[in-house]
């Protein structure tokens, strides 16, 4: 049975997921045109018609990310805390998108060098900030926009820790308590305003 290709939307998404997982497992040598294509079982050239160049190619896999990372935020009601809901996304990311972690922080350091990638993850950053500025406002955090990035900064270095530290040594039961703990302690101190 032969494989089904995708098109059109569709397409650009296998491509993009295919960099992402590229990144992720080779590092940013690995991902060429080529291999994107053989990743994602597409045929020879479907890569460079799609996203001509590797900076298109990098902010795909931003974007890419950047649309997971919004798909996967539940909407916030009365039976779930916001705390929980914070405490479950990051959690949730390090178990089920690790790839996606590793490839951000790829693609972080490459930005320092590349304007246009660099606009593609502020701009992510900016919206998924935003997200968790309504959080914690939820939360009774004052001024949530200004307590977003120190959160959003700390959540990120759980986060790393995780993928690339010794956290990755935790059990999942011990990164989720010490994500809860480290999530409350800085909303109790951002309440307070300390």
């Amino acid at each position: 049975m032969t494989k089904q290709v995708p098109l059109g939307a569709d397409r650009r998404d296998a491509i993009a997921d295919a960099a992402i997982h590229l990144v992720a497992t080779r590092g940013l040598r690995g991902l060429t045109h080529r291999a994107v294509d053989a990743e994602a079982g597409l045929p020879p050239g479907s890569t460079s018609y799609y996203l001509r160049t590797r900076s298109a190619l990098l902010t795909a896999c931003v974007n890419r990310m950047l649309a997971r990372d919004l798909n996967a935020m539940p909407a916030f009601d009365a039976t779930t805390s916001p705390l929980d809901l914070v405490v479950g996304l990051t959690v949730g990311l390090a178990r089920d998108r690790p790839d996606d972690l590793i490839a951000r922080y790829e693609l972080s350091l490459e930005a320092s060098r590349q304007p246009e990638l660099r606009t593609a993850i502020d701009e992510g950053g900016r919206q998924l900030r935003a997200m968790l500025a309504q959080l914690l406002g939820e939360l009774g955090v004052p001024d949530p926009s200004a307590a977003a990035w120190p959160a959003a900064a700390m959540l990120d270095g759980l986060l790393y820790d995780r993928v690339a530290g010794v956290g990755s040594a935790l059990s999942q039961e011990d990164f989720e308590a010490g994500v809860r703990r480290s999530v409350g302690a800085l909303v109790e101190g951002l309440r307070a305003g300390r």
